[in-house]
């Protein structure tokens, strides 16, 4: 009997109808906002956040502490409900280590119910996407055993593939030198990151133009892509749909039966890779 829930945290970008159709529940980060106070991620409207912070409104994100995440798990415990929470990655935010410490609390008072804290070491729909594919699995029919062992051994072929058209936002956040910043911006240097087998956000290539990162994205696809034609993937924008739809037009040119979801990077994420952000997630060989 699947008597389980899976949650996660609202960096993983899913939208409230999606989770809701998966039976997923997510517990809301903060978002900071100079001049306008701090507000759950999901009390933003995703456009007009993008809209502030374009005009370089400061943005600063917390994270959910430890009696949140305590409130938001008992009353599945209480309901004789086992626990898959799916955090947001270790290398990016404490936001997990709360939620596994946490959990480890409420082991103790709930001795027989299970409650299992993943590091998925993914973000945003990268993120997503994972959570996504185990509520799947359990709707399948998959135990929670199952659905625990399954995002184990496959977070780390979670790719995760971004570039980002405003440099100022990685400056800032410290992903980026100064001087790095400002002569990119002068050349049109972009650059092609993604999240490491640690969970970090790792810079490594470059890319002249826009279009030219967006290709070098797809093309990761083609590289380490497990069966890209069958796949699930989501592709997420910083308030960029015209390129989110460019990015999605290359993947479908070379692989047609793929199916693409496309969605906004939310507050959270958004805050620190800025507007212009597009990424796209897939299963790989290989991160």
């Amino acid at each position: 009997m699947n008597n389980y829930v899976i949650l996660t945290d609202s960096s993983c970008d899913l939208s409230a109808s999606l989770m809701q159709e998966l039976g997923v529940a997510s517990i809301a980060l903060e978002v900071n906002l100079d001049g306008i106070g701090t507000k759950y991620n999901d009390e933003l409207d995703t456009k007009e956040f993008y809209q502030l912070i374009r005009t370089k409104v400061g943005a600063k994100t917390s994270a959910a502490n430890m009696e949140r995440f305590k409130a938001m798990f008992e009353p599945y415990l209480k309901e004789g409900k086992d626990i898959i929470y799916l955090g947001f990655s270790s290398g990016l935010s404490v936001t997990y280590m709360n939620g596994k410490n946490a959990a480890e609390e409420l082991a103790e008072a709930y001795p027989d119910r299970r409650i299992a804290a993943i590091d998925t070491l993914c973000a945003s729909l990268g993120q997503g996407l994972l959570v996504a594919l185990a509520a799947k699995k359990k709707a399948a029919g998959a135990t929670f055993e199952e659905v625990v062992d399954w995002v184990e051994n496959n977070k780390l072929h979670l790719c995760h593939w971004f570039t980002v058209d405003d440099l100022f936002f990685l400056k800032r956040g410290g992903r980026v030198s100064a001087a790095t910043a400002v002569l990119g911006t002068m050349l049109s240097i972009k650059p092609v990151m993604h999240v490491d087998n640690e969970g970090h956000l790792i810079n490594v290539a470059k890319a002249r133009g826009r279009r030219a990162s967006i290709a070098a994205i797809a093309d990761k696809l083609t590289e380490t892509g497990i069966d890209p034609d069958s796949q699930l993937m989501y592709i997420c924008h910083g308030d960029c749909i015209e390129d989110a739809q460019l990015l999605a037009d290359m993947v479908k040119e070379k692989y047609p039966n793929c199916e693409i979801m496309i969605d906004y990077t939310g507050p959270v994420i958004g805050a620190h890779s800025g507007p212009g952000t597009l990424a796209l997630f897939y299963l790989g060989t290989e991160r």
